[in-house]
C-alpha cells in the first residue's frame, strides 16, 4: 500500500470517527445543538451576550443596538421556563428598527444565576429595576410576554418613571380560572410534554423520541425553579387586579388567538382595565405567538413604539402571515 493511500485511509478514518462521535452527541443532546444554532445565528446578527452584576449576581443578556446610532431603549421580558434566546426571530429586526434592545435572562433562567429564592414576580421585577440602574438605561420602551408580561405591568405600575411605552404579549397578570396545573411545565414522560406542547400552540411540530427525551431533561433540569414560581404566583400576591387602572403609558396588548394557556379573554380583560390601550389579536396563533407570528407582530410592535404622538387606541385582529 502506497503511503498517499495509507494517508488518505487514516485521514478517512479520523473523519469517521468524528462524523460517528457528532452523531451520538447530536442523538444524546440534541438541545445543545439547536442552542448553538440559535446563539451563531444572534451573533451572526451581530447580538452580543453579556453579563452584568445585578444585586449580587452574575445576571446574562443579550444586546443589539442600531449600527449608526445609539437606538431607543427597548427591554424584551421573558416568559416562564423560557430566556433571553426566545426573543431571537425579534431581537436582529427590532435592532434594524432603531432600537437599542436589551434581553436580560430571568434570575432563575437561561444563563442566569440560580439562587435559593421565592421566584416571585416581585422578585424578577426588582432584578428588572436594578438591571436598568446597573447599566444606566434612560427610561425604556418595555415588552413582556407572558410571566414577563406580568412583570412588565408591575414595572409599569410601581416604577412608572422608568417606562416609555408598554407591550404585554399573551400576558399572565391578572386572575382567570386555569386549566392546568404547575406540573404541566414539567413534564416527566412523553404523554405530558405532548400535552405542554399542544397548550402552548395550535400547530405542534411531531418529536422524535430522543428530542422528547431531551427536551423532558431539560425541563426536570429546572423543574424547582418552575414550580416555585408558579406556587409565587397561585398564592397571588403579585396579582394586579383592580390595579391596572394605574397605568399611564401607551399600552399595546398583543395575543395568540388561539392561547389555551391564557386565552384570549384575559388579554381583553386587560385591554378594558388599562386607559388608551390597544389590543391585537394575530389569528392561528397560540401562546407562542412572539416567535411562530413574529411578522405582524414584529409590524405591529414597530409601528406602536415609533409612532408619534402614540397611535389612536384601537382593537383589530390579525392573519398570522
Amino acid at each position: 500500500m502506497t503511503r498517499p493511500l495509507k494517508l488518505a485511509l487514516r485521514t478517512l478514518a479520523i473523519l469517521l470517527l468524528l462524523a460517528i462521535t457528532l452523531a451520538i452527541a447530536f442523538y444524546t443532546n440534541p438541545l445543545f445543538f439547536a442552542d448553538l444554532q440559535i446563539r451563531n445565528h444572534l451573533r451572526q446578527q451581530h447580538v452580543q451576550s453579556h453579563y452584568v452584576q445585578v444585586d449580587g449576581y452574575n445576571l446574562h443578556y443579550f444586546e443589539a443596538q442600531p449600527a449608526h446610532s445609539p437606538g431607543t431603549p427597548l427591554i424584551l421580558i421573558h416568559g416562564l421556563g423560557a430566556r433571553g434566546e426566545d426573543w431571537s426571530p425579534l431581537i436582529p429586526t427590532l435592532a434594524a428598527q432603531g432600537f437599542h434592545v436589551y434581553a436580560p435572562d430571568l434570575l432563575g433562567y437561561g444563563r442566569s444565576p440560580r439562587p435559593d429564592v421565592d421566584y416571585s414576580i416581585s422578585l424578577q421585577e426588582q432584578t428588572i429595576v436594578d438591571f436598568l440602574q446597573t447599566l444606566h438605561i434612560p427610561p425604556a420602551d418595555v415588552a413582556g410576554w407572558s410571566m414577563g408580561g406580568w412583570v412588565a405591568l408591575k414595572l409599569t405600575i410601581d416604577h412608572p418613571q422608568l417606562v416609555t411605552r408598554l407591550i404585554a404579549m399573551d400576558s399572565a397578570g391578572i386572575y382567570f380560572p386555569p386549566t392546568f396545573t404547575a406540573s404541566l411545565f414539567t413534564p416527566t414522560d412523553a404523554p405530558g410534554l405532548t400535552h405542554l406542547i399542544a397548550m402552548l400552540t395550535p400547530r405542534p411540530m411531531h418529536l422524535p423520541p430522543f428530542v422528547q427525551r431531551a427536551a423532558i431533561r431539560k425541563l426536570q433540569a429546572n423543574s424547582w425553579v418552575i414550580h416555585r414560581s408558579v406556587a409565587s404566583m397561585i398564592e397571588g400576591h403579585d396579582l394586579l387586579d383592580f390595579q391596572l387602572s394605574k397605568i399611564k403609558v401607551p399600552t399595546l396588548i398583543i395575543w395568540g388567538q388561539q392561547d389555551a394557556l391564557i386565552p384570549l379573554a384575559v388579554g381583553q380583560q386587560m385591554h378594558q382595565q388599562i386607559p388608551n390601550s390597544s389590543l391585537l389579536a394575530v389569528e392561528g396563533c397560540g401562546h407562542l405567538a412572539p416567535a411562530e407570528c413574529y411578522h405582524p407582530i414584529l409590524k405591529a410592535t414597530v409601528q406602536f413604539l415609533r409612532t408619534t404622538p402614540p397611535p389612536t387606541p384601537y382593537t383589530e385582529t390579525v392573519p398570522a402571515n
